[in-house]
């Protein structure tokens, strides 16, 4: 009898962005001549990258084979999942499929970036199976905090590799939707080849509070004031923010929504029928002053801290429309992400001088995670049974935790792949494998400026940032061999001129000197003379003043 030819063809799983960091998710399925995308996400900046709006995953692997590329899947609608995805559509415009509430918020997006016409949307359901190229993508309901959230199982030629996407076990949903761990069990039973998880929480003993828990705390807040109730959540949580709206509804209150975001996330969920308000029971923000406090609810963005949102502007009175004083009750329905807590830290200081009441994570039960805490992580492992096991979304101890986990749960230590951004992992049926690796990183965004700004741009803010500028400005006759004029010194952000006059008079001396002694020499070689000037202040400055500002020599002829 003929012995069965085994399928050596090879499935690539490729991280591109989302490892090591909160943000820039997105991962590359590839076989032979087919590429699907899960995810696409921005990142925020870290405290040195100045002046920088946000990150966004380096795809060139991407754009080198877009011929490949079939779709984008996406898991959920928020930032760091679908945040990248108009600057990616520029060069890899694809299908994209998503379930009804993400391809809603994403539609807003596309309209801002004059994408929606030429931009192919495909809406999904759980339950639905897509069949493109070598890939069969299932998608699969899970909770999160915000509706329509879905994990995926990639049928592959090698086997199926499932998505957790960001997930919970929530056994008491807003919206009676519950994770269909069923799914999970009998894929489990037909046989996973790898397991791709969320780690965020596992860290965290034990499981996920449902979000239940924060209406409970919301109803005992909305009792127990006759003030006016403030309430900054994340705009995507929208059973978070149906919650408010029933807790404002049975304490007779009205309710006003404040920021953009929220607005748009909002007004999308009403109209998609994933939020259901009473007729009336939302108003304008300018119809406020017309009710008492005990009349009114208030949800804004801004629990992040972020500059210019809702929220800051109310702490540092600068809101056109919202003044805060001691007849407010300020609940801030979120806890920092890993970055923003001196932001937030920064709001409640400032609600707390104006005598502000401030109720936040650390004083009642106003948040809980979307994300699965360690009993939940091992359930769908032990569900799911993978062959592999590869831990996704989050920092490394995050990551390093999640895998420490799988291997309690009896997944073999050399079954187990700490993924890197860029580094390729192959899979046939029996084994998998580091193979290599792909263009990977992250893009900067400055304003209208995609990539433009890289490690020297950087690396000059900080110089900037932290020594201060000085620019020495002269004119010189080469021909007739003199200095015609200056040289002249300004300084930004290295000394204030009035009060150092003496070392700057000593500045242009050495300035002049250096200038001198290149035209004495016969230098005439511009650069050469920028380079002496700014040689002979460094070191005088750095022996005076144990700094190092930037200096900057324009040299004129």
């Amino acid at each position: 009898m003929a012995k069965k030819k085994k399928n050596k063809s090879k499935l690539k799983i490729i991280p591109l962005g989302g490892l090591g960091e909160i943000g820039c998710n997105i991962t590359a399925l590839e076989h032979e001549d087919d590429i699907i995308i899960i995810d696409c996400g921005f990142g925020f900046p870290d405290d040195n990258m100045l002046g920088i709006d946000l990150v966004i995953p380096d795809i060139t692997y991407l754009e080198k084979n877009i011929e490949k590329v079939r779709g984008i899947f996406l898991t959920h609608g928020h930032e760091d999942h679908i945040g990248a995805l108009p600057y990616i559509l520029k060069t890899v415009n694809v299908p994209i499929f998503a379930t009804k509430l993400t391809l809603e918020i994403l539609y807003n997006k596309l309209v801002e970036f004059k994408l929606d016409k030429n931009t192919e949307t495909v809406n999904c359901v759980a339950g639905d199976i897509v069949d493109i190229g070598k890939f069969s993508v299932e998608f699969i309901r899970v909770n999160h905090s915000i509706a329509d959230s879905v994990a995926f199982s990639i049928t592959t030629p090698v086997g199926i590799v499932i998505f957790t996407g960001d997930f919970k076990i929530d056994l008491t949903p807003i919206d009676g939707e519950m994770i269909n761990l069923t799914r999970f069990g009998e894929l489990g039973n037909k046989g996973v080849l790898a397991l791709l998880s969320d780690s965020t929480n596992a860290e965290r003993p034990g499981y996920t509070p449902s979000e239940r828990t924060v209406g409970h705390s919301f109803d005992n807040i909305f009792h127990g004031t006759s003030k006016r109730v403030v309430i900054a959540s994340f705009s995507s949580n929208v059973h978070r923010v149906q919650q408010i709206i029933n807790a404002s509804e049975k304490y007779n209150r009205k309710v006003a929504i404040i920021g953009r975001s929220m607005v748009n996330i909002v007004t999308a969920a009403i109209k998609l029928g994933y939020m259901h308000v009473p007729q009336g029971l939302i108003i304008d923000i300018d119809e406020i002053k017309h009710y008492n406090n005990d009349q009114i609810t208030i949800i804004t963005t801004g629990s992040q801290g972020e500059p210019m949102s809702a929220l800051y502007r109310m702490a540092n009175s600068t809101h056109d429309k919202v003044h805060l004083g001691v007849d407010d009750l300020v609940v801030i329905s979120a806890t920092p992400i890993p970055g923003n807590e001196k932001f937030v830290s920064k709001i409640i200081n400032e609600l707390l001088k104006k005598e502000v009441e401030v109720v936040y994570d650390k004083l009642a039960d106003v948040h809980v995670s979307g994300h699965a805490c360690q009993e939940e992580i091992k359930t769908i492992i032990a569900l799911t049974k993978p062959k592999f096991f590869i831990p996704l979304h989050g920092e490394f101890r995050h990551i390093s935790k999640c895998a420490s986990l799988a291997e309690y749960m009896g997944i073999p230590h050399q079954n187990i792949l700490i993924p890197e951004v860029g580094k390729v992992m192959e899979f046939d049926s029996e084994q998998a494998r580091f193979n290599g690796n792909v263009p990977a990183g992250k893009i900067l965004v400055d304003g209208y400026g995609v990539g433009d700004v890289g490690n020297v741009v950087l690396r000059d803010r900080r110089h900037l940032a932290c020594d201060g500028l000085i620019v020495v400005v002269a004119t010189i006759d080469l021909a007739g061999g003199y200095l015609f004029s200056g040289p002249d010194i300004v300084s930004r952000g290295f000394v204030y001129v009035k009060e150092s006059e003496e070392l700057m008079e000593e500045l242009r001396n050495i300035a002049k000197d250096a200038i001198e002694y290149c035209i004495e020499e016969n230098i005439s070689d511009a650069n050469a003379i920028k380079t002496k000037v700014k040689d002979d202040l460094t070191k005088y400055i750095y022996s005076k003043t144990k700094r190092k500002p930037m200096i900057l020599p324009v040299i004129m002829e």
